[in-house]
């Protein structure tokens, strides 16, 4: 087993795998486990998790998306670090959660103690496990697309790309309009197709242009809606979420 250090055995990590993951693209929880536990870290999947709430917090129904909060609050209270393969729904506890609750003193102080051990996956490998090299290997050229919510809310930039290029194999390639979005925006994409799939075309543009053979991101909402449509157009690119990058070649 690659193991980070002795120290790494004491890490104890809840996934938070968020709804897209958990019924669309399970893999990519299984390769954050995989990865997290080739590092040596203790990890756990609360199985009673749900919605963190987002989708219904974006539309405007607040006192929906109160109780879905509540509930995820409930289910992470204990301690150690709550780790997801999402920028997004990161944001959503850290940032968002304390504009739900802005009037509930008891609420915002529960969110204050979650929200500091709540982690986007590569931002808890880098920033808190202090690791880059983590044994993947994989052959390809890759590119990487920055999620709205991970850089923008999170600041994560260059957490990704230093694991990315730390991948045995893989030939890094920056892109042009790397940070600039998908087009998929949770609701946005459905509530607005036409704005949606032109916003996309230019991403589309940029990955060819690129030369890349695997594209790359953090957030699976960015991946569902890229990879779509580079399936649909017979694009020769590959959509993978960084765990699943991460745990290749073991």
């Amino acid at each position: 087993m690659y193991i980070l250090n002795e120290a790494s055995k004491k890490i104890k990590v809840s996934l938070f795998v968020t709804c897209l993951v958990d019924i669309l693209f399970p893999q990519v929880g299984v390769s954050m486990f995989k990865v997290l536990k080739r590092l040596g870290v203790e990890v756990d999947f609360p199985e009673e998790q749900t919605c963190c709430g987002q989708p219904a917090f974006n539309s405007g129904f607040r006192q929906d998306a109160k109780v879905l909060a509540k509930r995820f609050l409930s289910i992470f209270s204990e301690d150690g670090f709550i780790v997801s393969p999402s920028g997004s729904c990161t944001t959503m506890v850290r940032v968002f959660y304390k504009e739900l609750f802005h009037d509930d003193q008891k609420m915002l102080e529960m969110v204050d103690l979650l929200s500091t051990r709540t982690y986007e996956f590569s931002e808890f490998l880098v920033n808190v496990l202090k690791v880059g090299d983590v044994g993947a290997s994989y052959k390809g050229k890759v590119t990487y697309h920055d999620s709205c919510h991970a850089l923008r809310e999170l600041r994560i930039q260059d957490e990704p790309r230093k694991l990315i290029k730390l991948v045995k194999g893989v030939e890094f390639i920056e892109m042009k309009l790397s940070d600039v979005c998908c087009g998929f925006g949770g609701t946005f994409s459905v509530k607005f197709p036409d704005v949606s799939v032109s916003i996309l075309d230019e991403k589309i543009e940029s990955i060819i242009e690129s030369g890349a053979d695997t594209l790359v991101s953090t957030d699976m909402g960015c991946l569902m809606q890229i990879g779509g449509a580079l399936t649909r157009r017979n694009i020769p690119v590959k959509a993978m979420h960084i765990a699943e990058l991460l745990a290749s070649g073991q």
